[in-house]
């Protein structure tokens, strides 16, 4: 099929050169001219595993190009997915501008039969929204909307860091439609995605829109139900890694998501968390429990700075101490630092009048952008062992693998003050003590 990806941020670059890879001819519109040159040299702008190679596969056998000409990729596209991004505006609601102001683009542009997909993350409402801009487009121009367009709304459940084989083997494709062939359609186009085992679940328009604000709302509250229990577990004397196999072995539970740590962060969870909270508000409904996990969100990377604050008050206060940082993406593999916990904790720490110096293996320059006028305030370590150098504290905010087994002693080594803050709980709290540190996990 021919396809048109419009946008080319982490769900667009990931769906249009995956959809290439099994066989479409897909072009990617962005506005962006520095992106869009950087993608035709193979030069990806964000890191996801696997996501390079498959750019760079197709680019070279003609399925997959880019432009900045939106007119360009709606050339002769039968399908034309939306994938710009839905910020959260001011109230906490998905801010739609880029969204409808590319549908507007569409509808001064389509002159042939296409079916367009809404496949951003976007409000109960949306798809409608983007079928009357374009059909209002084709109207001023004379056009007849009904034999011209049919929208469908595609949710993506990509998992940064495994978005490649996330949408290479789904587990479920979400489509939400109007008319039945137009779901026939989809399900034409992603069946090569699925040979073992249909997953196509087709449904209404509403309710595949809502199908991502439920999921990512229902992992929120998993992991913010979990860091409640670390607590607990810190004030009665369990250990949350005990708690979490218990759970983790009922199968009406299940063991995903269940990690305690400094909150979620990323793309998705706390902008979606908020997003529909402002939808349930805007429709008279008050999502108390999505409310609550927010809330708690919110509150544990200050409860686990706390810790820190606390550590180092019976020793003169955190001026002037050197702390280490052990990752900036807000998870593993990816660079993606979006209301990571390891920027609120670096801003706490420089406020508090310490010295930082941070490691990431991939998310230095995504992180030096993030903080902005702090970034100069922070020293940038060449390596994960150059960053404790003289250091008064290690505080570990990434699970990256190769944080997990570091060699203690040399680490004791380097360090001034021995004190480990565990914000992934990657290590064993009695090895980590008995090596002469003073450890500090969540709930254990």
């Amino acid at each position: 099929m021919r396809i048109c990806v419009v946008g080319t941020g982490y769900v667009g670059l990931v769906s249009g050169s995956c959809l290439a890879d099994v066989g479409n001819s897909v072009c990617c519109v962005d506005k962006d001219e520095k992106k869009v040159a950087a993608l035709k040299e193979h030069r990806i702008p964000i890191y996801e595993p696997g996501l390079e190679e498959v750019v760079k596969r197709n680019e070279e056998e003609r399925r997959l190009s880019f432009t900045t000409s939106l007119a360009e990729g709606l050339r002769d596209a039968e399908i034309v997915f939306i994938t710009v991004d839905t910020p959260p505006g001011g109230d906490g609601r998905a801010d739609l501008t880029n969204v409808l102001a590319v549908a507007a683009e569409i509808g001064s542009l389509l002159d042939h039969p296409a079916i367009v997909v809404t496949k951003s993350t976007v409000p109960v409402g949306t798809t409608m929204k983007v079928k009357r801009a374009i059909s209002d487009g084709l109207a001023k121009r004379g056009l007849d909307s009904e034999e011209l367009l049919a929208v469908a709304s595609n949710p993506e459940f990509l998992k940064e860091g495994d978005a490649v084989a996330d949408f290479m083997k789904p587990d479920r494709v979400v489509v939400g439609v109007e008319r039945d062939d137009v779901g026939k359609r989809l399900h034409e186009l992603y069946m090569p995605l699925m040979r073992r085992s249909d997953r196509f679940m087709q449904m209404s328009v509403p309710s595949a829109e809502l199908a991502k604000y439920a999921a990512n709302a229902m992992l929120a509250t998993r992991i913010s139900f979990m860091n409640e229990m670390a607590r607990l577990c810190e004030e009665v004397g369990a250990d949350i890694g005990d708690i979490r196999r218990s759970l983790g072995s009922d199968p009406r539970i299940g063991p995903d998501f269940l990690y305690s740590g400094l909150g979620y962060g990323g793309s998705c969870f706390p902008k979606d968390t908020k997003a529909v909270i402002g939808l349930g508000r805007e429709n008279g409904f008050d999502l108390t429990v999505i409310k609550a996990a927010d809330a708690a969100n919110d509150s544990q990377r200050e409860w686990f700075w706390k810790k820190i604050e606390a550590h180092f008050s019976v020793a003169g206060g955190l001026k002037d101490k050197l702390i280490g940082v052990w990752g900036l993406a807000f998870k593993a593999n990816t660079d993606d630092v979006r209301f990571a916990p390891s920027l609120y904790l670096i801003e706490r720490l420089i406020a508090a009048g310490a010295r930082v110096s941070a490691f990431d293996p991939v998310a230095m320059e995504t992180g030096k952008a993030a903080l902005g006028h702090n970034a100069s305030k922070v020293r940038w370590a060449r390596s994960s062992y150059d960053a404790l150098e003289g250091a008064s504290a290690l505080v570990v905010c990434t699970e990256w693998r190769e944080f997990r087994s570091p060699d203690l002693g040399k680490i004791k080594s380097m360090m001034k003050e021995l004190a480990i803050f565990d914000g992934r709980n990657l290590y064993d709290p009695n090895f980590v003590r008995s090596a002469g540190f003073t450890y500090t996990g969540v709930g254990r």
